[in-house]
């Protein structure tokens, strides 16, 4: 038989609701279309799935005839193997049901943060989400997720309730801590890693309407020293407050203050969910350092989050990849420095530390096997480069294209300049190109191994292979 002969054949077609697509079809290339176009997708065949049922029946026709999978959201990654010639696009999979009694909320798997923001909100409440409210809620809480509400509850995964997840024989299942705990301590940090596709989360929200925050914008020649009063400040801050600061050189963009076009600056993140005289005066200390080129710190409803680390909401083809420290001493604040800070010549835009400790150090009250709780801070780089070079996704198989780009180097020169303080890998959501499991003991990486076989031993969604 063929490759895709069934689907050809149109077995099982029928029972699909959403479209079934190949490269020569309109509206193949939107559907494929990610949010790093430095990922290279070209699958023989995309199933648009609008339904828990569609997924089924797509990983039903593609395992009997043995073909790999793919699964892609609305967000910013894709997981599994991005070589798969089958793509399941679950970006139509967005209902959001907000439960404000249980302070609950139900999310399909397609679904982004802003729509889970913006539900809240109504409700005076907010999601554990991403500093992009762009991103997609399942790839970033199955990688553990790390957010501007992390030092006070700590990781997305944390907070998961239940989930739907479609297995390799394509059967729905119901994922929890009764029902199947083994899933549901493997789904909760390292759920892109070929166990299946989930089509539905639940998880907590909490009582947050507003918060005092936004960034400050410091000339490049003060990078050295804020950094050095930053590496100091941040692990003394309440767990209220959050923090995180980036080495930028921002493009030309009407989206930016005139003040930062085309210069290297230094942007401070900070974000309190405590009274806003307390937060003011807790920041006190960091806005002494320089006068600021542009200061938007202020008191603002949580719908506003996005302000605080300023993506870039267009799709960007870039290489990144990161690092998690133990520690953060000013050896290796140099360090950083020497390798990507604004006085060296690099092809990155960005190189930015994130405060970590507070909630995300203890364990979830249900154990999961998120890693990196150990860290002090989250190191995280990127460029750009041209599209289609594969730099690689976060969970994806995609390695460095030819040498046509300097920033994949860049990144790594970073990363090897803080290897010292590593805790040997970054975590999963900031792995970039690299294996996003570095951080797991030698233990869960085994009996991830083994749950892996247990649920998919054909490998339909193997994607990395857990090393």
């Amino acid at each position: 038989m063929s490759l895709f002969a069934a689907f050809r054949r149109g077995r099982g077609l029928s029972g699909i609701a959403g479209p079934v697509l190949r490269p020569a079809d309109d509206g193949y290339a939107a559907e494929i279309a990610a949010f790093n176009p430095a990922v290279a997708l070209r699958p023989g065949l995309v199933v648009g799935a609008t339904s828990e049922a569609d997924v089924a029946a797509a990983v039903g026709i593609a395992a009997a005839d043995r073909l790999p999978v793919a699964v892609k959201g609305a967000g910013h990654g894709v997981t599994a193997d991005m070589a798969a010639p089958v793509l399941i696009s679950t970006r139509r999979l967005d209902a959001v049901e907000v439960d404000a009694r249980a302070r609950t909320v139900r999310v399909g798997a397609g679904a982004t943060w802003a729509r889970v923001v913006t539900a809240a909100a109504a409700h005076g409440l907010a999601p554990l989400c991403a500093s992009s409210t762009a991103v997609g809620v399942a790839g970033f809480t199955l990688g553990g997720g790390m957010g501007p509400l992390g030092r006070r509850h700590g990781f997305a995964a944390d907070h998961v309730h239940r989930l739907r997840l479609v297995t390799a024989d394509g059967r729905p299942h119901e994922i929890d801590a009764d029902r199947a705990p083994e899933l549901f301590w493997a789904l909760r940090g390292a759920g892109g890693r070929g166990f299946g596709v989930v089509t539905e989360l639940e998880f907590a929200l909490f009582p947050t309407a507003r918060f005092y925050g936004g960034g400050l914008f410091l000339p490049g020649a003060a990078a050295a020293e804020l950094l050095h009063a930053w590496r100091q400040w941040a692990p003394t801050l309440p767990e209220e407050a959050s923090t995180s600061v980036a080495l930028l050189r921002p493009p030309h963009h009407p989206a930016l203050p005139t003040a930062l076009q085309g210069r290297a600056v230094v942007h401070l993140r900070y974000a309190h969910v405590g009274r806003p005289a307390e937060a003011e005066a807790l920041l006190a200390p960091l806005r002494a350092v320089a006068v600021p080129l542009h200061d938007d710190v202020r008191e603002r409803p949580w719908t506003e989050i996005d302000v605080l680390h300023r993506h870039c909401p267009e799709p960007t083809p870039v290489h990144e990849g990161g690092t998690a420290l133990r520690e953060l001493p000013a050896e290796a604040v140099d360090a950083l420095l020497a390798a990507g800070g604004p006085d060296v010549p690099s092809p990155l835009d960005q190189v930015e530390l994130r405060a970590m400790g507070g909630a995300l150090e203890r364990p979830a009250a249900v154990r999961n096997v998120v890693a990196g709780r150990a860290a002090a801070c989250s190191v995280w780089a990127r460029g750009p480069v041209a599209p289609g070079l594969s730099a690689g996704a976060a969970t994806g198989s995609g390695a460095p294209g030819p040498a046509t780009s300097a920033v994949p180097a860049a990144v790594a020169r970073v990363v090897s300049a803080l290897s010292p303080w590593s805790l040997g890998g970054a975590l999963p959501n900031f792995a970039g190109a690299e294996p996003p499991g570095a951080l797991w003991s030698r233990v869960d990486r085994a009996r991830l191994r083994v749950l892996h076989q247990a649920v998919d031993p054909s490998g339909m969604f193997a994607g990395t292979p857990l090393r």
